[in-house]
């Protein structure tokens, strides 16, 4: 589906009430910026999956790739403002060339650094190399299982996906990740299949650690439970499978006034393959610069503008407000 149709969709004429005029009504005026503790940086959107609730598009064929210039620019951002946190996103990460350096300069400069993987993707052995290094520099791992039972996590992901993501949650546990007293953070996220909502985080991060350590001896942190935003190739099932209305009628009446305080987007700056900045990864799919009042691209980065700028909001943002609200 085409960007047009989709910012179309989300815009607010096909609904009763609009996340902007519910966000007022909750007694906030406008949502904006409280700082900027995470830069999350998009550098790639190749993949070597094509999940069904990506709302990235990511696939084999998706040629954008953040050049060199642009991740060393990421980087000055990071070191000058000591901004905590670097978010390494895609796509799969590992499929750029350049991501093997970008992970040796953020912590030679002391950051925090995430690096969000699907898993599947270290089973290759061109990248299981990255097991290693990441285990060496202290890479924080989110790694993508969007259930704990075979059919269901297939049936987003794609054949003989499952066994390959817990053969790597193995490497990885073999290597210290997810092991008490290690300090190597192995995160699993959670998506729920079809137009459906989490269920509470908690029970299910007990029903993941149970089940995976019972039935195939292994072990993680903490799991993260998100709520699939309608963007990209999840809105596009919403639309083609007629669940559109339904789901956003779901996350409509799931909001939670008391999550739009804790939204990723109020303490996180997303940057685009290209260098455009975006208020959080969503928007970013869906061409929704930040406001016309700031920077928007990262060689024009001005942190006081941006740490406190007004967030740009549609009707996707339900997802992150909807019950608990979304990790």
């Amino acid at each position: 589906m085409p960007m047009s149709r989709q910012m179309a969709l989300l815009s607010g004429k096909r609904s009763k009430e609009s996340f902007s005029s519910i966000v007022r009504e909750s007694g906030l005026c406008s949502l904006r910026a409280d700082g900027i503790k995470i830069l999350q940086i998009n550098i790639t959107r190749q993949c070597n999956l094509s999940c069904s609730h990506c709302h990235v598009k990511a696939g084999p064929d998706r040629k954008e790739r953040m050049d060199r210039e642009t991740l060393e620019l990421c980087l000055l951002a990071a070191d000058v403002h000591h901004i905590p946190t670097l978010d390494i996103t895609g796509g799969a990460p590992e499929l750029h060339p350049d991501l093997p350096w970008l992970l040796e300069q953020a912590t030679r400069i002391g950051r925090r650094v995430i690096v969000r993987s699907n898993l599947v993707i270290l089973q290759d052995l061109k990248y299981s190399f990255y097991l290693d290094l990441y285990a060496r520099l202290g890479i924080e791992v989110i790694g993508s299982m969007p259930d704990y039972q075979l059919d269901r996590a297939e049936l987003q992901r794609g054949k003989n996906t499952f066994l390959q993501t817990i053969a790597s949650i193995r490497d990885l546990n073999q290597r210290g990740y997810g092991m008490q007293g290690s300090g190597l953070i192995l995160n699993l996220a959670h998506n729920p299949p079809d137009a459906c909502l989490p269920a509470s985080q908690a029970s299910l991060e007990n029903e993941y650690r149970l089940r995976l350590r019972e039935e195939y001896g292994i072990e993680f942190n903490r799991l993260y439970c998100l709520t699939n935003c309608p963007v990209g190739r999840y809105l596009d099932y919403l639309v083609n499978s007629d669940n559109f209305d339904n789901y956003m009628c779901k996350l409509r009446q799931s909001f939670n006034p008391d999550a739009v305080q804790n939204v990723m987007c109020r303490t996180t700056l997303s940057v685009g393959w290209n260098g455009s900045l975006f208020d959080c990864d969503f928007n970013q799919m869906l061409g929704l610069s930040v406001n016309s009042d700031s920077p928007r691209h990262i060689r024009d980065f001005d942190f006081d503008k941006l740490a406190s700028r007004e967030i740009m909001i549609m009707n996707h943002c339900f997802a992150c407000t909807a019950s608990a609200g979304s990790s």
